[in-house]
C-alpha cells in the first residue's frame, strides 16, 4: 500500500567518510611495503630495533606531554581556588603548554608508538617546535573559519559565548526564548523559571 508520500532521502556521505577507509588502507600498504624494503636492505633485526626504539621514544614523549598537561591543569585549579577564596576575579591561566602545542607533542608521541616508518617520520616531525607552532597556527585559523561559517543555532554560538572574557567576573542573568516554541498566554498554574539560583 502506498500513501503517496516521498520516501526520506538518505543523508549524503561526506568526502572524508568516503575516502578515509581508502586512505587508511593505502597507508597500511605503504607501511608494510617500506618495512619489507628496509628489512631486505638492512636486515630484520634493524627493522625490529627501529620499531622498538620508536615505541620507547613515543612512550617517553607521551608521558612528558601528559605530565605537562596535568601540571597546567592543576595550576589552573589552584589559581581559581585562590581567587575564589580571596573574592577576586581569577587571572588568565598560564599557557605553558599552548605555546609549545602540547597536543601536537602528544600526537607526535602516539605516531611514534604506532609501528611503521611513515608514522615514525611524522611523529619525529611533530617533535620539532617550529613544526608544531606552524601546525597550531593553521589549526587555530581553520577552527575560526569553521566557527564563523557555522549556521546560527549550532555549536558556534556556544563556543562564541564561551570565548567572551569578563575580567570583572560579573554574571549576566538572562532568559532563553525559543522561536519554535508555541506562543500564547501562559497558564496560571504554569510556574516561571527562577531568575536567580
Amino acid at each position: 500500500m502506498t500513501t503517496g508520500a516521498t520516501p526520506p532521502l538518505a543523508p549524503k556521505r561526506s568526502r572524508a567518510r568516503t575516502f578515509l577507509p581508502l586512505a587508511v588502507a593505502a597507508w597500511l600498504v605503504l607501511e608494510i611495503w617500506l618495512l619489507t624494503v628496509v628489512a631486505d636492505m638492512a636486515g630484520g633485526l634493524t627493522v625490529f630495533a627501529l620499531l622498538v626504539g620508536g615505541i620507547l621514544l613515543g612512550a617517553a614523549v607521551v608521558k612528558r606531554a601528559g605530565r605537562r598537561a596535568f601540571r597546567n591543569l592543576s595550576s589552573t585549579f589552584q589559581q581559581a581556588q585562590a581567587a575564589a577564596e580571596s573574592g577576586t576575579a581569577p587571572q588568565a591561566p598560564e599557557r605553558t603548554g599552548a605555546e609549545d602545542r602540547n597536543g601536537f607533542l602528544m600526537l607526535g608521541g602516539l605516531l611514534l608508538m604506532i609501528p611503521g616508518l611513515v608514522s615514525d617520520v611524522l611523529g619525529l616531525l611533530l617533535l620539532i617546535p617550529p613544526v608544531r607552532s606552524l601546525l597550531g597556527r593553521y589549526a587555530d585559523r581553520a577552527a575560526e573559519r569553521r566557527m564563523a561559517a557555522a549556521p546560527p543555532g549550532s555549536l558556534q554560538g556556544a563556543f562564541q559565548q564561551a570565548r567572551i572574557h569578563r575580567p570583572d567576573g560579573k554574571v549576566v542573568q538572562g532568559e532563553v526564548i525559543r522561536e519554535d516554541a508555541a506562543q500564547g498566554p501562559r497558564r496560571a498554574d504554569e510556574s516561571h523559571p527562577p531568575l536567580m539560583p
